[in-house]
């Protein structure tokens, strides 16, 4: 995109993390921000929070697994702005299941599917024939994760089979915009290169009545405090990407129209050396205990 200035971009899972760092920095940019969420009390202190500093900001209460909701998004976009030119599809869940897959309960896959792939499908489907409709540029960004994006945790399947979707849904959505518009393009966003102190840990504090447990559950949920404590017990020294880090990525994604958002790592590069090598040779997937993610340091991770 040649210019920010006094454009319209739409966050989703905008009200912490990531999602408002984006915010952020596109008011930074001279945008005006969308932040969508589905916490109406985080959502009015993020936004009154940009406000302060100057951004032009308005919340939006939206629950991206529900269509209807993601298009009332839309509408109050524009409504308030008049248009819409940068939509990240950002919102995102952790589903917190417990053992092996093959005793993790439906509403588990459920969750994680209807958030982080619907969710992602449901952006795209909302806002990108306005984006075309306008005659203008425009720019789509769906976040994934290393996890599941370039290798997926095997502990962590529901969040690593929907991120992997997203990298898929994206390179798909580049291609058919590339045949249809000049001025619309897309990105796929890795965040990281390493751990980032977002409320994907907690995002089980957030879970709908309708994809509730069924079952209690019988270990508590993983800390990110408690992940650092398995690493540093495994040799590895945690390290730490900030939010505002990934923002900034972003913003310089949409300037130059990369299509890959994914920063320079040696863990993340052997990943995907790794990878690619197993299904050359069309060897058994061992990377997955031998990559720098399966030892616990989860790279670029979200």
């Amino acid at each position: 995109m040649d210019r920010l200035e006094g454009r319209v971009a739409v966050v989703t899972g905008g009200a912490g993390g990531i999602g408002l760092a984006l915010g952020r920095a596109f008011g930074q940019a001279g945008m005006k921000v969308v932040l969508a969420d589905v916490g109406p009390e985080k959502l009015e202190a993020a936004t009154a929070e940009l406000d302060g500093e100057g951004v032009d900001a308005h919340g939006v209460v939206c629950d991206v697994s529900e269509l209807d909701s993601v298009r009332a998004l839309h509408d109050a976009t524009v409504k308030q702005y008049g248009a819409v030119h940068v939509v990240c599809n950002n919102a995102g869940i952790g589903a917190g299941a417990e053992g092996p897959m093959w005793e993790h309960e439906e509403r588990d896959w459920a969750w994680a599917v209807a958030v982080n792939l619907w969710g992602v499908i449901h952006g795209i489907s909302t806002f990108v024939p306005t984006l075309l409709a306008q005659g203008d540029e425009g720019h789509v960004v769906n976040t994934s994760s290393g996890n599941g994006g370039l290798a997926p945790l095997p502990s962590t399947p529901q969040y690593a089979v929907t991120k992997a979707a997203v990298v898929t849904l994206t390179e798909c959505l580049y291609a058919q915009l590339r045949a249809t518009s000049e001025l619309v393009g897309a990105s796929v966003l890795f965040p990281g290169p390493h751990i980032l102190r977002t409320g994907l840990f907690e995002s089980w504090r957030t879970r709908p009545e309708r994809f509730a447990k069924a079952r209690p559950r019988q270990t508590p949920y993983v800390t990110v405090e408690q992940l650092e404590e398995q690493m540093r017990a495994a040799g590895v020294e945690p390290h730490y990407t900030d939010p505002s880090e990934v923002a900034v990525r972003v913003v310089e994604a949409l300037r130059s129209g990369a299509f890959w958002i994914l920063p320079e790592s040696e863990n993340s590069d052997a990943t995907i050396r790794a990878r690619a090598d197993s299904m050359l040779a069309r060897a058994d997937p061992a990377y997955l205990s031998e990559v720098p993610g399966g030892r616990g340091d989860k790279g670029a991770s979200r």
